[in-house]
């Protein structure tokens, strides 16, 4: 199996047939139980040919352990799949059609075989889940795994999957990803979401309460949104050293989704320039330029000196109104992941100068967690995921808190089935007549998955505040647009 087979030979399989190989066995892996020992056999014949490791084929080795047996497959993996540019300089066709009408020659038809067998090892780790009760070693083993696949789609670990975001070009062991920046409407429609809820299923079957009383297997665990809704519901069963280490994941997960949330926020949540405030008349803020343009009418020229009568500062001074940040989140099951964002998000804004940010959260009772608004994770330990929804219960709160409307804005995250439907909206008609600005959101997450009651997103519409959904950012950017 050294060439490629020409049309007038036979015996030596074609590179297509080698591609169709390494595919065939992915699909009975991934839908049979039973081993094709005949599949298994022609795809290790394949994967040695093109002077690829046999441990590719091992189902049970993670691509972490392939890529530290042999660290030259790291820098094949990075971008494996993202999709080529739509355009091509020849004519506008698209990559793939212009690879496709090239002749064979053109063409590295061996490179093809060789990323098939590297995208059939990732695809299989990630969607092959082991049955059974998981280890934490085999969910951290997942959770690296997803990580890479990820990689290959040219985004960070755990970007599609919700939670912590890493930025493109991140990777599992640190060393930077791919450099392309990937078209995610491209991807699998959905495929965020579904990594989260395999990911969520690995959780529910791991016997987590045993892990987390034995240190050691407790850290083993890497903290993502599947296992921390998995330890915020059930926390209070917890206790001792199992209490201790859930505590220190949530606080892990908290800090890391901080750092990325506490980045976007910053970019440009600096105010307008205020030209009623002076300048400070301090060297910083001395604007040469136009201290120089400004005096030229001084310039000497029989002793070629600028005589400088006037200085000119640089105005400094932000516009800072203070402003008022109400946000009320929904706390029932579904919504965990939006749950887990805004409080974080809301801690971020409360760091931020003259903004005043009140948290509410609820299901059939409302709490009100502005006391700990500052602290994420203690807000995180306070609430209780879970129940129905009666959103009249956190109006009866909110309401009271909007002293100057126009200096308000309400953030109320929810997928809005509620008990009370049509005297909860007129609340939320009221405080958009008010003045204040009302920003309805269907979900806030990382992966931009919701679903919203038909009957309020027709409403909100129609009032002109249609509901916000999709990334967590289109939440950051609304906010420091009304606040900056």
């Amino acid at each position: 199996m050294t060439g490629q087979q020409s049309p007038g030979t036979t015996g030596e399989p074609s590179y297509d047939s080698r591609r169709q190989v390494v595919y065939w066995r992915l699909l009975a892996r991934l839908f049979d139980h039973e081993e094709q020992a005949a599949l298994e056999s022609a795809s290790l014949a394949v994967v040695e040919d093109i002077g690829l490791p046999p441990t590719l084929l091992d189902p049970q080795a993670s691509v972490d352990s392939v890529v530290q047996r042999h660290p030259e497959l790291a820098a094949e993996f990075d971008g494996l799949m993202v999709p080529e540019p739509e355009e091509d300089a020849d004519g506008g066709r698209t990559a793939q059609e212009a690879d496709a009408d090239a002749p064979a020659d053109a063409r590295d038809r061996a490179a093809e075989v060789r990323r098939a067998a590297l995208v059939s090892k990732v695809l299989l780790n990630v969607f092959h889940s082991p049955p059974g009760t998981v280890t934490a070693g085999q969910l951290s083993r997942w959770q690296s795994d997803a990580g890479w696949l990820e990689r290959a789609l040219g985004c960070g670990p755990g970007e599609l999957r919700g939670g912590r975001a890493g930025g493109p070009g991140a990777s599992p062991t640190g060393t930077g990803g791919g450099g392309r920046t990937p078209d995610l409407s491209r991807l699998i429609p959905e495929i965020g979401p579904e990594l989260g809820s395999i990911e969520a299923g690995l959780v529910k079957r791991m016997r987590l309460r045993e892990v987390l009383a034995d240190p050691q297997l407790a850290g083993q665990l890497t903290p993502s949104m599947s296992l921390i809704e998995q330890l915020l519901r059930d926390k209070d069963n917890l206790s001792g050293v199992a209490l201790a280490n859930a505590k220190a994941l949530i606080r892990r997960f908290v800090d890391e989704v901080a750092e990325v949330l506490r980045t976007q926020v910053e970019k440009s949540t600096v105010g307008a320039l205020d030209r009623s405030v002076p300048p400070k008349r301090v060297f910083r803020n001395l604007d040469l330029d136009r201290t120089i343009w400004k005096n030229l009418t001084n310039w000497d020229p029989e002793e070629e000196r600028l005589y400088v009568d006037r200085l000119f500062y640089r105005h400094t001074a932000r516009r800072t109104t203070p402003q008022r940040l109400i946000v009320v989140v929904d706390q029932s099951g579904s919504m965990v992941d939006s749950m887990v964002n805004c409080t974080i998000l809301a801690s971020i804004f409360a760091g931020l100068p003259k903004v005043d940010v009140h948290l509410i959260a609820y299901d059939t009772q409302a709490l009100d967690l502005t006391p700990w608004v500052h602290d994420p994770f203690e807000t995180l330990l306070r609430t209780n995921l879970g129940g129905g929804t009666d959103g009249t219960v956190a109006m009866a709160l909110a309401q009271p808190k909007i002293a100057e409307p126009r200096n308000t804005v309400v953030v109320w995250i929810s997928d809005f089935y509620e008990w009370q439907t049509e005297p909860l909206f007129e609340s939320m008609a009221a405080i958009h007549r008010s003045g204040a600005k009302f920003i309805p959101v269907g979900s806030v997450t990382s992966s931009g998955r919701a679903s919203v009651n038909p009957w309020f997103r027709e409403r909100f519409k129609d009032q002109g505040t249609p509901v916000l959904s999709g990334h967590i950012r289109k939440l950051v950017h609304e906010l420091k647009t009304f606040l900056t």
